[in-house]
This record gives structure tokens, sequence and C-alpha cells, in this order.
């Protein structure tokens, strides 16, 4: 089951923090169908927000045709966003950590490796790759 974190100063509505973060489990794998998401009430005994604000979210995942609420028994995942399978995206991990320690051994910091990865990432669309 997924677990939430906020984060106050990010400037992101809170209900879209949690549409996030729940995108982001099913591009990892982390969330496949079928899997259920906390109840409202979970969520908001851990994070202390408005349950409101978790129904939003939960509402605006449904309307992207992610999850599905079942009345009496919680909210579940419909479909996924990942496309690649597990033991690809497990090695493209590997290879990605890697890189990044070699990345921080050569003294690149946290802006220096986003600008080199957005830089790849167009080189790669103006490629037709990604």
């Amino acid at each position: 089951m997924i677990g939430f974190r906020l984060d106050a100063r990010s400037g992101v509505p809170t209900y879209l923090q949690l549409v996030s973060q729940v995108k982001h489990a099913l591009r990892l794998g982390l969330l496949e169908p079928g899997d259920r998401l906390p109840t409202a009430a979970e969520v908001v005994a851990a994070l202390a927000i408005n349950p409101n604000t978790v129904l939003k979210a939960y509402r605006e995942l449904e309307r992207e045709g992610l999850v599905a609420a079942r009345p009496g028994t919680g909210t579940f995942v419909q479909r996924t966003l990942g496309r690649v399978g597990a033991a690809d995206r497990a090695r493209l991990h590997r290879q990605l950590t890697t890189w990044m320690r070699a990345a921080a051994a050569a003294g690149l910091d946290r802006e220096d490796v986003d600008a080199l990865v957005e830089a790849a990432r167009r080189d790669a669309e103006q490629e037709g790759v990604a």
C-alpha cells in the first residue's frame, strides 16, 4: 500500500501532491490494478489533513480512469501507467543508479544532474527515441 508524504513548501496543492504520488507509484509498478488505496480516514490520520482533500484527489484519479471507488470496500487501482515490464524496470533502475553514483563522484549536484538529464531527454526526442 502506498504511504503518502507532503511537502508544505512545494507550493503544490495537497490534493495534487497525492494525485502525483499515486501516478508515480503506478509508473514504477508499486501500485497495480486491484491494489487498494488507503482510505480517506487512514490518509487523514497519517497526514493530519482535511478528508475532503483526500476525496478530491481520489475523485481526480477516478476521473482519469486510474482508480474506482467501491462503496463499502475502498478505492482500487483500475489501470497502471507503467509501460515497461518489471524486469526491464529493475534493470533500468540499476543502470540509472550506477549512473547517478558516477555523476555524484564526478562532482555533479542535483541541478547539474537535472540539467544533464533534460538535455539528454531533448536529444532523444529530437532523434525520435523518446
